[in-house]
C-alpha cells in the first residue's frame, strides 16, 4: 500500500501540472479571441515559467499575441521559437514571415545553391527528434523484413523482402544522418534576435570601439563567440560585429 501511495505522490505533480497546464492554455486561447492579447501573454508565459512546458502550439500563439500588440522583436521571437519545434508548418512561416516585414533591417542572404541547397532544405523539413523517431521506425521495419526474408518458402518472396531491406537501410541511413547534421547544427549554429530598439555593433567587444554598423529591433542574428558581456555575431549577409549581451535574446536558451 505504502508503495502504492509513493507511486502516486510522484505521478500526482506531473499529472496536476498537465492539467493545470491545460487549463492555462484553454483560458489563454479564450483572452486571445475576445482580444486581450496582454492578459493572453500572461497565461501563455506562465505555462512557460511555471510549468516548464512548452510547444509549437503555445510558442506560435505568443506570437500572434505579441504581432497584434505590435511588439515586433518578440513576436519574431516566439515565431522562430515554435519553428525550431515544428520546421514544416506553414502557418508559423506565414505569420513569421508577416513579423519580420514590419522589421526594419533588411538583411540580404548569402544564397545557398545545388546540393547544399537541396540538403539543408531536405534535413530541415523535420527536427533532429522526428528523424530520430523515424530512424527507430525504419530500424523496426528493417528486422521486420530480416525475419521475413529469412523464412521465406520461396525464392520470389525473398527477393522482395531483400529488396525492400535495401531501400529501408537507405532510408534509415539518412534519417540517421539527417538527425547526427541537426543535431552537430543545434550545437554549433546559436540563433538570436535583436530585442533593443537600436543598437551599435562595435568592431571590438568594449564600448570605445568603433560602430561596425547598427541594428533594429526583430532582426535575426548568429552568435559565434561569447566574451564575459560581450558576444560576437554574424548576421546572413556575412557581417560581423560585437554586442552586447542584453540586446540580444537566443533562441537555444
Amino acid at each position: 500500500m505504502k508503495k502504492i501511495v509513493y507511486l502516486f505522490l510522484l505521478i500526482s505533480p506531473f499529472f496536476f501540472g498537465q492539467n493545470n497546464a491545460t487549463a492555462l492554455f484553454d483560458a489563454a486561447n479564450d483572452l486571445y479571441r475576445k482580444e486581450k492579447y496582454t492578459e493572453a501573454i500572461e497565461k501563455y508565459e506562465s505555462i512557460l515559467n511555471q510549468n516548464q512546458l512548452e510547444s509549437s502550439e503555445l510558442y506560435f500563439n505568443l506570437g500572434n499575441c505579441y504581432y497584434k500588440l505590435g511588439k515586433i522583436a518578440p513576436s519574431i521571437y516566439n515565431f522562430e521559437k515554435a519553428l525550431l519545434l515544428n520546421p514544416s508548418d506553414e502557418a508559423i512561416k506565414t505569420n513569421l514571415s508577416f513579423a519580420q516585414n514590419r522589421a526594419i533591417d533588411d538583411i540580404k542572404v548569402s544564397p545557398k545553391v545545388g546540393f547544399s541547397n537541396f540538403f539543408l532544405k531536405t534535413i530541415g523539413f523535420f527536427n533532429v527528434t522526428i528523424w530520430a523517431w523515424l530512424a527507430v521506425g525504419f530500424s523496426v521495419f528493417f528486422l521486420l523484413f530480416f525475419i521475413g526474408y529469412y523464412f521465406s518458402a520461396t525464392a520470389l518472396i525473398k527477393r522482395i523482402f531483400f529488396v525492400g531491406m535495401f531501400f529501408i537501410l537507405a532510408f534509415l541511413f539518412c534519417s540517421v544522418l539527417f538527425a547526427y547534421v541537426l543535431n552537430r547544427q543545434d550545437k554549433v549554429i546559436r540563433p538570436a534576435i535583436v530585442f533593443e530598439e537600436l543598437v551599435n555593433v562595435k568592431t571590438e567587444p568594449k564600448t570605445s570601439s568603433e560602430n561596425a554598423f547598427m541594428l533594429h529591433e526583430g532582426t535575426k542574428v548568429f552568435v559565434k563567440e561569447t566574451l564575459e558581456n560581450w558576444k560576437r555575431i554574424e548576421l546572413t549577409d556575412k557581417s560581423e560585429g560585437w554586442i552586447k549581451k542584453e540586446a540580444i535574446r537566443e533562441l537555444k536558451d
